[in-house]
This record gives C-alpha cells, structure tokens and sequence, in this order.
C-alpha cells in the first residue's frame, strides 16, 4: 500500500521567479493513517543570499547553510521518498514551484511526475472552513494540536504538525478529500489538474443504533414534536398528491 507524505521546505525568499532557492525539505511519512516515523530532512546550500524577511520565518542566513550539501546531492534521496506515493502540502503551489525549479536545474522530473499525486491541504481546509482562517497555526488551534514549541518556521516541524492536521481534517475517511465529485484544480505550477479525491466513507449503523433512533422517533411522536425532516417529508408528500 502506497504511503502519504506530507512535505514542507522553507526558502530564501518569496518568488522563484526572482532567483530564491530552498534552503530546508522535510518530509514526513504516514502509512496506514499513522505516523510511521520514517521521516526526510536536509538543510541545503542555496548558494545565494538568504532575504533578511525569510530569516525573520525560518531564523537561517547564507553562513549557517554554506556547509550543508546543495540540492543536487540530496535530490535522488528526496525523489525516492516520494516516488509513487500522494504528496500533501499545504499551499502546494508554492513548494511545488520551488521544488520543481531544483529539479529542473539538475535534470531531475517534476515531482508530479514522481508522486502519485500532490494535494493542497490549504485547499482542503477553505474547502471544510470556508471564510474562515486557514494557516498551520489556525488549524492547530483548530484541532487542538500544540505547536507551542514552534518559534520559527522549520520543514521537519512544520511537516509534522501538517501531518497531525491532516489525520484530523480527514478522520474518518478513506480517501483523500470530502470533495468527491469536482475538486478543481490545485493551483500547481504545471497547471495539471488534481486527481479526485475519492468518495466519503458510508457508516452503517448497527442493530443498536438503529434500535435507539427508533425508540428516540417513538418518544418524539408522543410528545407532538416530530423531527423537522418528518414535517418537510410529510409537506412534501401533501403537495405531490395534490392535496
């Protein structure tokens, strides 16, 4: 069975198309709706300045990343990892434009070209809490997931709370969304447009259950206060048969 990674890096700068590169990747495993604890992470020379707003993110300058290896020897590891598995990355159009970039300057495939699949979880969650505040840190505070230790933006770190998030975004599913039926696109790089994410999982309730919503129904109906779906249902009958 394929793996889910959730995948995080941090960067020089903001744009790409301005020459920034990645200074951190980290990557984290789930497998079985579990945190495996197989886990990637580097921190890379990105052979350039660091701008002083992403030092103020991430807490890295130029000198403490000169002795760390440069993307291209650290590439054929992070592919591997992620080769055949869905990736999931929140705000996945800016890591994957970085990512790609990398890749393309060494010769290496796009990463999704490698992954089965890439998913924004930032697009999952305005999907779940529309209008709503969608960060790391508000979906943490959301799901109660402490990230008290988290002084600075860091990939490994950011990518395990993500992982945290993401089994709670999608407890109780089996697949990857609760959008089935038109996820749109993800808004990456290349343009593609994502995968479906699969059905909602159907619970069936047992003989138990059923037995208790009967006696509730019972008891509701003795008091004279039906539920509203059984008043809309019997509304919408009346008016079928003409009545």
């Amino acid at each position: 069975m394929a793996s889910i990674i959730i995948l995080d890096t941090e960067t020089t700068g903001l744009k790409v198309e301005d020459g920034h590169r990645i200074i951190e990747v980290g990557c984290v495993e789930i497998h079985d709706r579990r945190v495996s604890g197989r886990s990637l992470h580097h921190l890379i020379n990105p052979e350039r300045e660091v701008d002083a707003g992403a030092t103020q993110v991430h807490g890295f300058t130029l000198a403490d990343l000169e002795d760390k290896p440069r993307f291209a020897e650290i590439a054929d590891e992070f592919l591997a990892f992620v080769r055949g598995n869905a990736v999931v990355i929140h705000n996945a159009a800016f890591d994957v434009g970085f990512l790609n970039m990398e890749l393309d300057r060494i010769g290496r495939p796009q990463i999704q070209t490698v992954a089965a699949e890439v998913i924004d979880s930032l697009r999952m969650a305005r999907d779940l809490f529309p209008a709503q505040r969608n960060s790391l840190d508000a979906l943490c505070d959301r799901f109660g997931i402490s990230n008290a230790h988290r002084r600075f933006h860091g990939a490994l770190l950011d990518a395990e709370l993500l992982a945290e998030v993401y089994l709670a975004m999608t407890r109780g599913q089996e697949s990857l969304s609760m959008l089935a039926d038109d996820p749109g696109p993800l808004g990456l790089a290349s343009g593609e447009e994502a995968r479906p994410w699969g059905a909602l999982r159907r619970a069936q309730p047992s003989a138990e259950e059923l037995e208790a919503h009967a006696a509730m129904l019972a008891s509701m109906a003795r008091s004279g206060k039906p539920p509203l779906w059984q008043l809309a249902n019997e509304g919408q009958k009346t008016a079928e048969s003409g009545l």
